[in-house]
């Protein structure tokens, strides 16, 4: 940008080159914010390692994992959460849930089943409010700690995991992580359930995408993702792939 500047002032650039440069800098931050898997601001984990890498006795050796992937719900405790619940236990498939604080109190049971039945569970902020991404890094923080807190005053297990909502992130958000010791939690694979209307239309959308590796994106307060999540997991499972938590 000075440089830039330096032109237009000293070498008679046009001076369109000022705003257009402006607007090209306040472009990539804001899709550097928007899209989690570029890693902007921060780093997430977006896909399942796919390779083990060992190395004993002087010896290094590479295998791949198999095809494995990742189910992770946002946004519960919520309505369809307990059927979901019920769909994984009867598939024998683990997945890893990240829960709003605030829909916690009177859903207690329901996190204490995803402890108990295997699932993982990540941090998904306290309120998940409109406005959470222009709060101070300080606010922010005190939204994961106050999660934090709901979910091992149940649970007794320590809670590393956060995703950011909306997946948005910025300078703010990396501090207050970098602050409570999480890892940031993105994806790969989003779903889009949340504003879907056709369920043949979702589950097509996903198998025709998904490919080994991949953190799935859904939510446990959406109808069509309860609805279609039997299918999904027959759909994966006749294609080879296994599941994994985070």
């Amino acid at each position: 940008m000075l440089h830039v500047a330096a032109g237009v002032y000293f070498n008679g650039y046009s001076a369109w080159w000022l705003p257009a440069c402006v607007l090209a800098l306040i472009t990539i931050l804001a899709l550097g914010a928007i899209f989690i898997r570029w890693n902007f601001y921060l780093n997430s984990v977006n896909t399942l390692p796919i390779l083990n890498v060992k190395f004993d006795r002087g010896q290094l050796s590479v295998q791949q994992r198999g095809r494995r992937v990742a189910l992770s719900f946002d946004d519960g405790p919520a309505n369809h959460t307990a059927a979901i619940l019920d769909i994984l236990k009867r598939e024998n498939v683990p997945a890893t849930f990240f829960l709003i604080g605030k829909n916690i109190a009177g859903n207690e049971a329901l996190v204490l089943r995803m402890k108990h039945e295997g699932h993982s569970i990540g941090n998904h902020s306290f309120d998940h409010g409109f406005h959470f991404d222009w709060q101070s890094a300080a606010k922010m923080e005190e939204e994961i700690r106050r999660t934090n807190e709901a979910i091992e005053a149940l649970t007794g297990t320590p809670v590393k995991l956060f995703r950011p909502p909306y997946g948005v992130t910025n300078p703010n958000l990396a501090k207050a992580i970098r602050n409570s010791g999480m890892r940031s939690m993105g994806w790969r694979l989003r779903s889009l359930d949340t504003v879907a209307k056709d369920k043949d239309q979702l589950l097509h959308k996903i198998m025709s995408k998904v490919r080994t590796g991949d953190i799935i994106l859904l939510h446990d307060r959406c109808a069509i993702t309860e609805t279609i999540l039997p299918k999904l997991i027959g759909a994966l499972k006749e294609q080879g792939y296994t599941f994994a938590t985070l």
